[in-house]
């Protein structure tokens, strides 16, 4: 069975961006490009990648969620560095954060690897999308994210790693830690909401109480919102949990409509950009080019010999 490994692209690079002090030649911060590559070696060594795919939200991808609920992913706290930190003026800070972004599209345009990305298109629709492309029909998929909005795609050929965590989340071990089947995860955190994302939950409804009180959740069967509102108007004697689950319906539907990714809503237009890009790939590593723009920002010294084995083989 071969191996692709789909990166949540900007949940690597924050990640490497907060982190990381690497500096270019000129003195100016470059760590979320540097720590990014750093993480794509460990990530496709320890996977055995045979294709790479790296997933960006597009322009205004949060545009079609936030029409739904205009607090999604609002209110977020700024960015904390736990790393030594050359000191920009607010402005210049986020120049410099674009900067490094286009930055790391420039290299991975020098390397075979998928990157796809889409206006008006998060992130997690197109790996969704990517999961059930009949190319990888096959082969065994690993998402790379700490995001766990993704739980809810594991399957046999669908497994999380969470590098923050160093642990990988499969259909069983979800079973196994929340008494909730993938399908039905979604379905619960509707329930509990998301605080990283700013939507609201219900009262006193975490994840444990939710898999205590609908146990059936743990089934194969998909659920749907309207299952669980049945099963609390049927309750002999309600608790405060089927009360406030009854009196938050158009709540719970919203946060479901928002956070499922089991029927990614795409435009067509867009599908078809993110079809070709997969049908049309053709590897190629230029690395004259990937040396040049490692030693451009002061990097050449540091140690990609594995990830140019594996981009030599993916070319192959």
């Amino acid at each position: 069975m071969k191996n692709v490994i789909i990166i949540d692209a900007l949940n690597m690079f924050l990640r490497s961006y907060v982190i990381s002090p690497h500096l270019d030649k000129k003195g100016w911060p470059i760590g979320g490009t540097i720590g990014f590559l750093k993480s794509l070696q460990k990530v496709a060594r320890d996977f055995d990648a045979d294709e790479i795919i790296v997933a960006w939200d597009g322009h205004e991808g949060s545009q079609r969620r936030r029409s739904m609920n205009s607090d999604y992913k609002g209110g977020r706290k700024p960015v904390r560095f736990n790393r030594r930190m050359v000191e920009l003026p607010e402005d210049k800070e986020e120049a410099n954060k674009g900067y490094q972004q286009i930055r790391l599209m420039e290299y991975l345009n020098e390397v075979p690897v998928i990157q796809l990305v889409a206006d008006f298109t998060e992130a997690d629709d197109i790996i969704a999308l990517v999961i059930n492309h009949p190319r990888y029909k096959d082969w065994k998929k690993t998402i790379i994210s700490s995001d766990k909005d993704f739980f809810q795609l594991c399957r046999d050929d669908v497994q999380i790693y969470r590098p923050i965590q160093k642990k990988i989340i499969t259909k069983q071990s979800i079973i196994d830690d929340f008494n909730i089947h993938p399908k039905n995860f979604a379905l619960a955190r509707a329930i509990e909401g998301d605080k990283s994302d700013n939507l609201q939950g219900i009262q006193g409804a975490g994840l444990k109480t939710i898999a205590k009180r609908f146990p059936y959740l743990i089934r194969e069967d998909e659920y749907v919102v309207e299952d669980i509102i049945r099963d609390c108007a049927m309750q002999g004697k309600k608790l405060k949990i089927h009360e406030n689950i009854q009196n938050n319906e158009k709540l719970i539907k919203d946060n479901y409509a928002i956070m499922q990714l089991q029927y990614p809503n795409i435009r067509p237009m867009n599908r078809e950009i993110i079809n070709k890009a997969i049908v049309d790939f053709e590897p190629f590593f230029n690395k004259i080019k990937f040396t040049q723009m490692l030693s451009e920002d002061d990097a050449v010294s540091l140690n990609f010999t594995a990830l140019q084995q594996i981009f030599h083989r993916i070319k192959r």
